[in-house]
């Protein structure tokens, strides 16, 4: 549960917030009529499209009743971590790597499974929504076909060319585009369910599970279309610390879960009366003219917001694994001073780019590519129904029988979408499961270097009591100013200032050891923010920590460290830092290759300096040869 109770919004803000998460969060999941019912009956005989629609309309209607409205929106949407959501803050409620921050345990490997398996959907999703949407150029100008592929490549280099002016902006414009979406998907549908009443009939679960049990063979294929219906849910909890639960949840009943549910019963409305196109029943139930040309220009605007969904989810989930220390630092620009949550990552929205237009070029249809969705969709829901568990046992003290009872059920139902989706992996599913595989590696190794290294520089450490009697020493010569070493443990010496002693035989007159935690918070109040105190002989420790949802800003902390009584002059301060330098061939308990990748990755990552926003020429940074 929220360990902090809400900010009161005005009704304007709150109606913002609204309209900003349908152009946001739910731009995957709505976008998903445009090839589910399609994907759905290819699964099955042609023969068989007019009796079976119905049974395939109840397994959709209620896969979304029980994945979206009763999983996520009752039970995962309330894991929020001070407001937060995402497979990180289940994690920390979860308390899944406790005892082990400096190394990894099967509870924290699971959770960067789904965290690289979300990062894999994240370019998955505008390559299959944009393609699903230009594609209805095929009924209405079959003479253009050929420019489906350009076309959407050209539309997505569009999408991340525009990722910098931040989710506000984006927000602010899709937000509408997308209210007038919901509506006209509800319209469409609720003419033609008017004019086939007959197709109600679907809201029965029965009719669902006895088309299961007469089509065994079909089941696989089946189930692994209806998981199109719901992919981008776990969107809502990524996205949730960008507009809140409650804008989520009453966007989602009040405007998308109606929008849905009408235009899903529409299109099978018109297949059972006999008029739709099974290449395309999306498009088909707009009138021939302008109604469907119509349809078809606001479905690629609506495919273009869809993309929006998991890629700003995306940055949130890279940012928390830079300030956990599972993830290389990267350069992270905040988008909107008024929400602390909206951010741009310039190299993660490349690598996106590059990773969907590629997808596009590679598969070249929406259903090609539909067989690599599935996989990545439901194995992050596995890893969060496992998670969930534990937040419900340690953050929420359930009993386990209750615990074990949701989450069990859960579980059933995450598997057998899964299972239904492996078929898959040959035509394309691999795809998710070789991206997810190398951003584990990229998370992995980065955990496992970084703690090797706290491991040997830390080993045999300098005591305060040490450290006060070398700064006392008649051999060493004080001089003006402010030396400010950064400390990677709170409580012993940096490596970089003895070198520095070793190398200069001098020390400042006043010395601040700076140790920046990340703590298992989203945010950490300003007031709990900073704890200095006095070591002796003009030597000072601070402690100064953020949540995983923040970005240290070193230069403005100095401030705060002399208004606590150092006597310093941030103008003056000069700032040391340790330089990796890594050899391999040691002792490390490493694979040789993860050696030789922590290396690149050290040497590629965004320099401390530069993290840390700290003024170029006031730093100095000491070589620290590091043998793995």
């Amino acid at each position: 549960m929220s360990h902090a109770a809400p900010t009161k919004l005005s009704s304007q803000a709150q109606l913002g917030l609204g309209l900003g998460a349908l152009g946001v969060v739910f731009g995957d999941i709505g976008t998903s009529p445009l090839y589910t019912i399609r994907e759905c009956l290819h699964a099955l005989p042609p023969a068989e499209h007019a009796v079976a629609v119905l049974g395939v309309l109840s397994l959709i209607v209620w896969s979304l009743i029980v994945v979206v409205s009763v999983k996520y929106t009752i039970f995962v949407l309330r894991a929020d971590n001070r407001g937060e959501g995402g497979i990180f803050a289940l994690l920390s409620l979860g308390r899944l790597d406790r005892g082990t921050r400096n190394r990894l345990n099967a509870g924290t490997l699971l959770v960067l499974i789904g965290a690289a398996m979300l990062c894999g959907e994240a370019v998955i999703t505008p390559a299959i929504t944009v393609l699903g949407a230009v594609e209805g150029i095929k009924l209405v100008w079959p003479e253009v076909e050929h420019l489906v592929v350009p076309l959407s490549v050209l539309i997505l280099a569009g999408i991340f060319a525009f990722q910098y002016r931040g989710t506000k902006f984006i927000g602010g414009i899709f937000g509408p585009v997308m209210l007038v979406w919901f509506f006209v998907l509800g319209a469409f549908g609720l003419w033609r369910i008017i004019e086939t009443p007959v197709v109600l009939q679907a809201l029965n679960p029965l009719l669902g599970i006895q088309l299961l049990v007469t089509h065994p063979q079909e089941v696989g294929i089946l189930l692994g279309a209806v998981v199109l219906a719901f992919t981008g849910v776990e969107a809502l909890y990524a996205d949730m610390g960008h507009f809140g639960r409650k804008a989520i949840v009453w966007g989602w009943y009040g405007v998308v879960l109606p929008g849905l549910t009408l235009n899903y019963f529409g299109q099978g409305a018109y297949f059972l009366s006999g008029r739709s196109s099974p290449d395309n029943p999306f498009l088909a139930i707009a009138p021939e003219g302008p109604l469907r040309w119509f349809l078809l220009g606001l479905s690629v605007l609506a495919a273009i917001i869809a993309s929006q969904a998991l890629i700003s989810g995306a940055y949130s989930l890279v940012r928390q694994a830079i300030q956990l220390g599972y993830f290389p630092r990267l350069t992270i620009n905040h988008t909107n001073p008024d929400q602390r949550g909206q951010i741009y990552l310039p190299l993660v929205n490349t690598a996106l780019a590059l990773g969907a237009i590629t997808t596009v070029l590679e598969f070249k249809s929406s259903s090609a590519l539909a067989a690599a969705y599935g996989i990545a969709v439901t194995g992050t829901m596995i890893v969060t129904t496992l998670a969930l568990y534990f937040v419900m046992l340690r953050a929420w003290h359930w009993p386990k029988w209750r615990a074990a009872a949701i989450c069990g059920t859960f579980l059933v139902i995450d598997f057998g979408f899964f299972a239904a989706n492996l078929h898959k992996f040959a035509d394309g599913g691999w795809l998710p499961v070789a991206m997810a595989v190398g951003i584990l590696a990229i998370m992995v190794t980065w955990k496992q270097g970084k703690s090797e290294i706290f491991r040997r520089v830390y080993a045999n450490e300098i005591t305060e009591n040490e450290l006060k009697d070398i700064a006392s020493s008649e051999h060493l010569i004080r001089v003006r100013g402010t030396g400010v070493f950064m400390a990677g443990n709170p409580t012993g010496t940096p490596l970089v200032l003895l070198h520095h002693v070793k190398a200069n035989k001098v020390l400042h007159e006043t010395v601040v050891l700076l140790s920046i935690l990340t703590e298992e918070v989203p945010f950490v109040p300003v007031a709990e923010r900073l704890e200095v105190r006095e070591i002796g002989e003009g030597v000072w420790r601070a402690l100064a920590r953020y949540g995983y949802m923040e970005s240290p800003d070193v230069a403005a902390l100095i401030g705060d460290i002399r208004d606590r009584g150092v006597p310093l002059k941030p103008s003056e301060a000069t700032y040391y830092f340790n330089r990796e330098m890594i050899i391999t061939g040691g002792e490390a308990k490493m694979w040789e290759w993860q050696k030789h990748f922590y290396g690149f990755l050290s040497r590629n990552a965004r320099q401390a300096r530069d993290y840390y926003q700290l003024p170029p020429m006031q730093i100095i940074e000491v070589g620290l040869p590091i043998q793995l």
